[in-house]
């Protein structure tokens, strides 16, 4: 239980900085437009704070950490992989970085890879917890 509430707490203060980044950088830079830079924030925030916040209250009802074993790593291998390129991104829009078309495939493939991760564990992780839920059902 511990743990998922320091990785909330942990996942929170990312999100506010994500958030603070994105606002401090582009206004330091001039810069006025879309940027994958105000993605951090909310995938920080929601995917990551909140669904800690989430397990916590389904571990202490069903005691999914059980059923969940190591599989929140990948699921945050995932989401930090998938934040880190959206920062890749985002800098790079800012400060109007010219890519090579390798170069942004690569931004692009390494972020989808995460995004792949991410949804693929997530999925796990509910399968799990529905497991943890029903656990006492005869049904």
């Amino acid at each position: 239980m511990k743990k998922l509430a320091n990785l909330s707490i942990v996942y929170a203060v990312l999100a506010l900085a994500g958030g603070v980044f994105y606002r401090e950088f582009t206004k330091f830079n001039g810069f006025e437009g879309a940027t994958s830079l105000g993605f951090v924030h909310p995938h920080y925030l929601v995917l990551g704070a909140l669904f800690f916040v989430v397990l916590m209250t389904l571990e202490k009802n069903f005691q999914v950490s059980r059923k969940l074993g190591r599989l929140l790593v990948p699921y945050q291998i995932g989401l930090n992989l998938s934040v880190v390129m959206m920062l890749v991104r985002g800098v790079t829009q800012v400060l109007a970085v010219p890519l090579s078309a390798g170069t942004d495939a690569a931004i692009s493939g390494i972020a989808g890879l995460g995004h792949i991760i991410l949804g693929v564990s997530l999925v796990m992780v509910l399968f799990k917890v529905r497991d943890a839920a029903c656990a006492g059902e005869s049904n």
